[in-house]
């Protein structure tokens, strides 16, 4: 059997309070053997560690989501680095610039994705980066911190324009798709991406948010990534276990500390 990476949720919000254990074990039965729970905020770090101290192929990052960096003004590369030593903590973010709603700053946002940049350089940790209605600033922000020094990374819940996706790619970037391909609305999003090539591709679910079709309305989770994966096979006309296999693959070339056990 061929398995899948959801490689970005967020396991430890609210929504999954009641039946975490049982949403974990019903994405290994459907196939998805690894995830990756993404923290946005400082208070959120030693709880995602402890989390994939439990159970197998349960890795994490670190770092602070645009609209949490009204409350890190003053966080610290320090931080970072430290929590990046354990074996679990396997990307930085997820960062980035959020002009959409404007929860923080659009200076304070831009200051803390670069100490993201400067630790996932460092680190050779790639950094997660989250970027909504901020496609020019992104693309500056990435060319100019990469001439100071290569760095891994992706753009997770990719909805932006091919300017970004062109410059992510010509970078060195990963781009990951979320549920939000399979939607009706999503045709441009669908135009861009039409043409990356496959071994830039991950898949994910951003749970609980972002459910694919046919499940969209209803809360998200890791299992639900395989339906996101068919649909994409579909879309890149490839064998579903071969593009499986693939964005697995992908997973593994870009989050290189990750490793898959009895997968």
């Amino acid at each position: 059997m061929t398995y899948l990476v959801d490689t970005h949720c967020h396991l430890i919000f609210e929504d999954f309070k009641e039946d975490l254990h049982d949403v974990i074990n019903n994405a290994y039965k459907s196939g998805v053997k690894g995830m990756v729970v993404i923290s946005t905020q400082e208070k959120e770090f030693n709880p995602i560690i402890s989390l994939t101290n439990k159970y197998q192929n349960l890795f994490c990052s670190i770092g602070i989501h645009p609209h949490s960096v009204k409350d890190h003004k003053n966080f610290s590369e320090k931080t970072l680095l430290k929590f990046t030593e354990n074996i679990n903590v396997i990307g930085v973010g997820e960062t980035g610039l959020d002009y959409y709603y404007e929860n923080s700053d659009k200076d304070i946002q831009k200051a803390l994705f670069k100490k993201h940049i400067n630790v996932s350089r460092e680190t050779q940790l790639p950094i997660i980066i989250h970027t909504r209605d901020a496609d020019l600033d992104t693309i500056s922000i990435l060319k100019e911190e990469q001439e100071k020094g290569a760095f891994p990374g992706v753009i997770h819940c990719f909805t932006a324009g091919p300017e970004l996706a062109k410059s992510a790619i010509e970078l060195g970037l990963f781009i990951s798709l979320s549920g939000i391909v399979t939607f009706k609305n999503a045709n441009s999003l669908r135009e861009t991406i039409k043409n990356i090539p496959i071994d830039k591709i991950l898949v994910e679910t951003d749970s609980p948010y972002l459910s694919p079709e046919p499940l969209r309305g209803k809360r998200n989770e890791p299992a639900n990534v395989v339906h996101t994966a068919k649909y994409l096979a579909n879309f890149y006309d490839m064998n579903t276990d071969e593009f499986f296999k693939k964005t697995t693959n992908n997973f593994l070339n870009l989050f290189k500390k990750a490793k898959l056990e009895n997968a």
